[in-house]
């Protein structure tokens, strides 16, 4: 079985997100069950038991606690019990400020597994990859811990260091990785420049102000340069706050749904719709994912390839089509529990079948050939005719660079190149 514990991850209804979290949902009465009064019964019998026979002295409010989680982590991965600790947790890993190594992991087969590093973070420079598994955290198996417990293990005051023991994907051999802890503050959004009239888009992650980053990002390529193509980047995105992924999927779709939620409960039923105006007026974009790309990254890629807005790249993404919502119990404690799953505009479910890229594109090393060996080439020959401009078609070093140390990137460029071409040569009517 596989358990995933989003670490900087929570996919809320806009009812429950932080400001509002005291709120709770309206329940169909017709829904709510009767209380199976017999089950209950023998509930409070197997309590009673365990708290005067168990062989150490238990507190009865850590022993209700612990029944809770045990309900909680019978559902589903995402559903959870938060004290008063956890939703602070919480809290932290949703603005993105948290001390700590920057990972989000699951639990499989007992042990730790890496769904993504987030970027430039302590886990991220010291080189995890997706698929990485931790089996050791200093001296600690992490067979027999629960993923929460190892998860606390990972946070820790900033400067402190961890030794993980780390099983690398496609290795036989673990091997000790020391990570120096630091304050996660992970900007969830950077741009850049590819190469003229080239942009380049990169979402880490969503957190609460995600959107009006992405907003200030294109405003700021706009300025710089003229924006012929876009490549958004949400690799090992391990997605965030349900809004943000509305709001960014907003800019570059000018009319439609984006995406819905569908749950038991009235208020889950919710349509997002397209506001504004497309902001890049019809610029070709290329979203690049892969197996680290989830939940709200999977919503803006299912939006975007829905509305024909873009075209999907790498590979098949992680498949976390559910909506967790904040129940508060009282003023110190709440569950986060899985009340919905939502749907592409064309009512595609991603929840564990993910986003098919529409072109298949896996991480690669390039290793780049010498041209012509033999150097035989028209202006080599003794008195030839000179050209125009003998440099026009001389490739720059930075595409080379680009070429070898990300291949998706490269070809995702090499898409919008060709995109614009084929635009260029279309008659104008």
């Amino acid at each position: 079985m596989f358990k995933l514990h989003r670490i900087c991850l929570l996919l809320v209804l806009p009812v429950s997100a932080m400001g509002a979290e005291k709120q709770t949902p309206e329940v169909d009465p017709t829904l709510a069950p009767r209380l199976p009064l017999n089950e209950l019964r023998i509930f409070a019998e197997a309590f009673n038991r365990v708290s005067a026979a168990y062989v150490e002295e238990i507190d009865d409010r850590a022993l209700l606690d612990s029944a809770i989680k045990g309900m909680l982590s019978q559902l589903d991965p995402h559903s959870a019990y938060l004290d008063r600790k956890s939703f602070t947790d919480l809290q932290e890993t949703t603005t993105g400020n948290y001390g700590g190594l920057g990972l989000e992991v699951g639990q499989e087969d007992g042990v730790v597994k890496v769904i993504s590093p987030m970027d430039d973070t302590p886990a991220d420079n010291a080189g995890l990859m997706p698929g990485d598994l931790i089996l050791q955290l200093d001296d600690t198996p992490v067979r027999g811990m629960s993923l929460s417990d190892a998860v606390e293990s990972m946070r820790g005051e900033p400067g402190s260091t961890i030794k993980l023991l780390v099983l690398k994907k496609g290795e036989s051999v673990p091997r000790d990785i020391t990570i120096t802890r630091k304050i996660i503050k992970v900007a969830s959004v950077r741009q850049r420049f590819l190469e003229e009239g080239y942009g380049y888009l990169r979402i880490a992650q969503f957190q609460s102000g995600t959107g009006s980053e992405v907003k200030k990002a294109i405003d700021e390529l706009k300025e710089e340069g003229n924006l012929t193509g876009l490549v958004i980047d949400l690799r090992n995105n391990p997605g965030g706050v349900l809004q943000s992924a509305v709001d960014v999927s907003d800019f570059f779709v000018s009319e439609g749904l984006i995406v819905y939620t569908s749950g038991r409960i009235r208020n889950t039923d919710v349509r997002f719709i397209a506001s504004t105006p497309d902001s890049l007026e019809g610029v070709p974009i290329v979203v690049l994912v892969n197996e680290g790309t989830a939940s709200a990254s999977e919503i803006v890629a299912g939006a975007l390839q829905d509305h024909g807005r873009a075209v999907i790249m790498g590979t098949h993404t992680f498949g976390k089509g559910s909506v967790q919502t904040i129940l508060p119990l009282n003023d110190e404690k709440a569950i986060k529990l899985t009340t919905a799953l939502y749907y592409t505009p064309n009512g595609r479910s991603i929840q564990a079948e993910g986003i098919t890229p529409d072109i298949r594109v896996d991480r690669s090393t390039v290793t780049r050939l010498d041209k012509n060996p033999w150097g035989a080439t028209e202006k080599n020959l003794l008195n030839h005719l000179d050209g125009d401009d003998e440099n026009a078609n001389s490739e720059t070093q930075s595409n080379v660079e680009l070429a070898s140390q990300d291949y998706q990137l490269n070809e995702a460029l090499t898409l919008l190149k060709g995109l614009n071409v084929l635009n260029r040569n279309q008659p104008q009517g």
